[in-house]
């Protein structure tokens, strides 16, 4: 299934969320990173009680002796309004120091997970990939990764430095004031969390559907730019601009209520933490005017207030953005539960690839239960021998070669390679012993040189160079002014099909499997093309247990033998000439694309 996004995945509780993301922000296997935790949070809690004890206090001292009117006390006055400065400058080198000891811990843990989430992906099954919109996956990982920094920060740097303030206020307050005082405070505490919270809520349902359409847009952009040219061959540009400009109107009218949603948020908050400013400092005011209080006690109160409510302030945003942190981090770890389709036997051991004799035998598939694509296919390839498959369209010619790189599990039967079950060895040994040439080769947006060396992992460029001159293509990469660093852009559009077909073909000698597959290597080529290309091809089977899909019959007549597929079964077997004397459907495919390659060469003559 496509992976749900942040705005149609369920809700995960923070702590079931933070609890999958414990063991990466607290790694056994890394103590440095948990001493820099314990330091970080030391400092934390030095921060605040130098903020709640030190500079407060420092002020309160100052007003109350200036209040007495003495100037004696001048120099006294002097040191704790420096003090006061200290305090302040203290807290604010204690809160860096902790960003600075915790950055790498943040950066740590965000590098893990996006690494498991990335190779996740890549061990996903075929079916995963087939179905995905490139990309919403790809916003879902951008957004879970963004939102772990934030997520940690918030929770670890504002939330419980705020709930430890909050303590040792209202122990401050219950000491030296009135019980009214701490009452008043944390019913504003409980108000203020209760209103963020509510409008909250009814915001992340417009985030969500922003979030919705923001993904919507982005997944028709990338699509619209990898299907570039079709665009371009149905003059379709302002098509897919009217297209895309819909989808960022509706999002741009879904932000817009979004964010004003928010004045309304901001207005509530204000109005609660400034209610509590002026009741609180009313009530000690009326305590200083019977000889309670002092007036540095009204200071000590409007201080300690004021330097709550900062945190509080932004609680709503800090709530808004843990509440969409859990969201986005929760679509990413649907992605990482996402299970293979596909996977290793437990304890299954790696291929031993001998002589590469490939069998298929009973071989049923289906991609879904409604229609079975492959009935019963028996196939015998002894090694070093070529084995051709041609059928029409749809007769499942291709989805053998996914079944052999297991892509997907069969419904029935087996296939065997050296007598070993492909489905009881790992696929990481599975896929290395076979290469493929694919009808159409998509390259990395890279060099020439580094798309022929991904066929195998720390290829020399000798090795690089020996396969560029077995697949006929070093000439055309050293007459280009940068040779093997020639940059092929995205999906390899800079080369033509033919060059493209090179380098696959080379970027397969690099890997040298023992096992080759031929996808109709060819179809999508001109005639010339194809003829320089098809001897190339020849010349790589030679020594390989081949397996040869094909379309033109005329790029198989040399296979050792040639099995016509129809409707997922063998309908006939044998070499080109036994085939053709057996006058059933591949003699007559044969003569219809004769027909065809000589009615074009007439047209061509013409």
């Amino acid at each position: 299934m496509p992976p749900q996004t942040s705005e149609s995945a369920p809700e995960r509780p923070l702590w079931a969320t933070m609890k999958r993301f414990l063991p990466y922000l607290w790694p056994a296997d890394a103590p440095g990173l948990r001493a820099r935790i314990a330091i970080a949070m030391l400092l934390v809690v030095a921060s605040k009680l130098v903020q709640v004890y030190g500079a407060p206090f420092a002020l309160q001292g100052a007003i109350d002796r200036m209040a007495l009117g003495s100037r004696d006390a001048v120099w006294l006055v002097v040191a704790l309004v420096v003090g006061y400065a200290a305090a302040r400058l203290g807290s604010t080198v204690f809160d860096n120091l902790r960003n600075v000891v915790f950055e790498r811990v943040g950066q740590d843990a965000t590098r893990r997970l996006a690494a498991d989430v990335f190779r996740h992906l890549h061990n996903l099954s075929l079916r995963f990939h087939l179905e995905r919109r490139t990309g919403a996956v790809t916003k879902v990982v951008e957004r879970g990764t963004k939102s772990i920094d934030t997520m940690l920060y918030f929770l670890l740097f504002n939330i419980a430095p705020t709930i430890l303030e909050l303590g040792l206020v209202v122990g401050i307050f219950w000491t030296r004031f009135s019980g009214w005082l701490v009452a008043g405070t944390l019913a504003m505490v409980v108000v203020y969390i209760a209103f963020t919270r509510w409008v909250t809520d009814w915001r992340a349902k417009l985030r969500q559907q922003m979030n919705d359409l923001d993904t919507g847009a982005v997944a028709h952009a990338v699509d619209s730019l990898l299907n570039f040219e079709t665009v371009k061959y149905f003059n379709a540009e302002a098509r897919e601009a009217k297209r895309y400009e819909d989808a960022v109107t509706a999002y741009a009218r879904a932000a817009t209520v979004s964010e004003n949603s928010l004045a309304w948020l901001n207005i509530g908050q204000s109005l609660i933490t400034n209610a509590m400013m002026g009741a609180g400092m009313a009530l000690i005011v009326w305590g200083w005017s019977t000889g309670q209080f002092t007036p540095g006690d009204v200071v000590l109160v409007s201080t300690l207030l004021a330097q709550l409510f900062r945190p509080l302030d932004l609680l709503g945003m800090v709530y808004r953005t843990i509440r969409q942190g859990v969201i986005d981090m929760g679509s990413m770890f649907d992605l990482i539960d996402t299970d293979a389709e596909v996977k290793d036997a437990p304890g299954a051991p790696a291929l031993a690839v001998g002589s590469g004799h490939v069998r298929f035998e009973g071989v049923h598939f289906a991609y879904d239960p409604e229609r079975e694509i492959l009935k019963g296919i028996d196939l015998d390839v002894p090694p070093g021998s070529t084995l051709a498959v041609v059928g029409p369209s749809g007769a499942g010619k291709s989805t053998l070669a996914r079944i052999l790189y297991r892509f997907y599990d069969l419904t029935g039967g087996r296939v065997t390679i050296d007598g070993q079950d492909i489905s009881q060895v790992t696929q990481s040994s599975l896929r290395a012993a076979i290469g493929i040439v694919p009808q159409d080769t998509v390259l990395f947006n890279d060099t020439i040189g580094y798309n022929i060396a991904y066929g195998r992992e720390g290829a020399t460029p000798e090795q690089v160079a020996n396969a560029a001159r077995g697949a006929a293509i070093a000439g055309f990469i050293q007459a280009l002014p940068e040779g093997f660093d020639t940059r092929v852009g995205e999906r390899g559009l800079k080369l033509s099909g033919g060059e493209k077909q090179r380098v696959a073909i080379a970027r397969t000698l690099v890997k040298d499997p023992p096992i080759l597959i031929l996808d109709e290597a060819t179809s999508a080529l001109d005639s010339r093309t194809e003829a320089d290309i098809q001897a190339t091809l020849e010349a790589i089977e030679r020594g390989r247990t081949t397996i040869v899909i094909a379309h033109r019959l005329s790029t198989v007549v040399h296979a050792d033998q040639i099995v016509v597929l129809e409707s997922g079964r063998v309908a006939e077997k044998g070499t080109h000439g036994e085939l053709l004397r057996l006058g059933g459907l591949y003699a007559e495919m044969w003569a219809r694309q004769a027909q065809e390659a000589e009615q074009g060469g007439d047209v061509a003559s013409g």
